[in-house]
């Protein structure tokens, strides 16, 4: 009877040992994931942290640019009412004052 006790406690210390070095393992496997989260979770936060900043930024920048779009699209617009208004001049200019063309027989 004692042996069987004895082989009963030794299959169940056996049982225990399998089942502590399994939670082992699992404690490192987590501990191992933890470590990389916190890794990337610091890669993000280091990548991300400006972000808000920068977004601002390039908001006002595109304002400033479209500002500037504006005001360059009414010189051209300018510019082209005046090359407009010199050719319209070169051509009333062209009608009014024309030179006689001779035509000399030869």
């Amino acid at each position: 009877m004692v042996i069987v006790v004895v082989v009963i406690n030794t299959m169940i210390s056996v049982v225990l040992l399998y089942v502590a070095w399994r939670v082992w393992q699992l404690r490192r496997l987590i501990a191992f994931v933890a470590d990389r989260l916190i890794d990337y979770e610091r890669c993000s936060h280091d990548l991300l942290y400006k972000a808000p900043e920068n977004i601002y930024l390039g908001q006002q920048n595109l304002q400033n640019m479209r500002l500037s779009n504006q005001s360059l699209q009414i010189q051209i617009q300018q510019v082209r009412q005046i090359v407009s208004l010199l050719l319209l001049g070169q051509r009333t200019w062209g009608r009014y004052v024309r030179k006689p063309v001779s035509i000399s027989p030869k």
